[in-house]
């Protein structure tokens, strides 16, 4: 029997509504989920919502449950957590995390979800897409023991890293934002915080996610010679002007890009559902719970969003809660 379900879309650029979706009835090696909550990441989700990505990157940017095509309608999202009401015995009534957009009910193949673990929270579990990027860009960084780290940026992803660089033993780390509402943030995450012209220098490794053209200068400025700019943001459609004359050739500066669309050449071991699992590991971590600053409920979503996209929400990962008749 078909099941009902509402969805949330971008009817185009700008401009969010719900739309009512029948869901086939699920087959032997698929699951039915029943949404508990969603997460909005700023950074992204907002530059989809505006309608922001380049032409050139519409395959690259597309989400795994994407439906419809850039700038619109489309349906976009990919942080959702719920139960499991029906599919295989092993994860029939379980809490999952599944990278699908925001939506009251789906059927996805039980391959494409993975359990939270007990000892995290559903409304944690959302940050599981955010904090994998982390684990990715970590990998491509491979920080050392003892170095001395500054995060420019401290949105989601910033302060994920921010979050995941707080556990490495001896090190310094800093997080650097122009607004002083992040130091909150960064206390609750146990790491430093500074101004982009306070921030201390002599750095080992920057981890870039401002998305801005002045963060990215200044990431450069606060490395030490030979150091490494990793950078995470996703700039979309706008250009970057670099300050790469000076002293950027002669103290060896390295600027190097990373992406959660590909598992780190450096751990070629792993699967993306090895790193998705162990993002969900990390969250066992209260002190991420920084990492949500806002709440509405799934019918709130056309009035929500634009307010996230203007930046009138002041939002890391917003949550989004879905009612128990999702």
């Amino acid at each position: 029997m078909k099941a009902a379900a509402r969805a949330f879309w971008l009817r185009s650029p700008g401009e969010g509504e719900i739309r009512e979706v029948t869901l086939p009835a699920p087959r032997e090696d698929e699951v039915l989920v029943r949404s508990l909550y969603s997460g909005v990441s700023r950074g992204t989700e907002t530059l989809v919502f505006r309608g922001g990505v380049p032409e050139s990157q519409y395959a690259t940017m597309r989400a795994p449950f994407q439906e419809g095509d850039f700038p619109g309608p489309v349906k976009y999202g990919y942080l959702s957590v719920g139960v499991v009401e029906e599919g295989p015995s092993a994860v029939k009534g379980r809490t999952v995390f599944c990278l699908y957009p925001h939506q009251t009910r789906y059927v996805v193949p039980a391959s494409a979800v993975t359990v939270v673990p007990d000892d995290v929270p559903a409304e944690r579990a959302v940050l599981a897409g955010t904090v994998e990027t982390a684990v990715n860009a970590l990998w491509d960084a491979a920080p050392l023991i003892g170095d001395r780290i500054a995060v420019v940026g401290g949105g989601m992803v910033g302060s994920s890293v921010a979050a995941l660089l707080a556990r490495f033993p001896g090190v310094r780390v800093q997080l650097v934002d122009a607004d002083p509402a992040r130091a909150k943030t960064a206390e609750a995450l146990g790491v430093g915080f500074a101004s982009p012209a306070d921030a201390l220098g002599d750095c080992d490794l920057v981890v870039h996610a401002s998305a801005t053209e002045q963060g990215l200068a200044r990431s450069l400025e606060l490395l030490s010679a030979e150091g490494t700019v990793l950078e995470l943001s996703w700039y979309g459609d706008r250009k970057v002007a670099l300050p790469l004359g000076e002293a950027f050739h002669s103290r060896r500066l390295v600027i190097r890009s990373s992406q959660v669309g590909t598992v780190s050449p450096a751990r070629g071991n792993r699967s993306y559902g090895d790193r998705l699992a162990l993002a969900l590991k990390l969250l066992a971590d209260p002190a991420l719970d920084a990492l949500i600053t806002g709440e509405s409920a799934f019918e709130e979503l056309p009035e929500v969003m634009p307010k996230l996209a203007r930046g009138e929400i002041p939002a890391l990962c917003h949550l989004v809660r879905y009612g128990k008749s999702a």
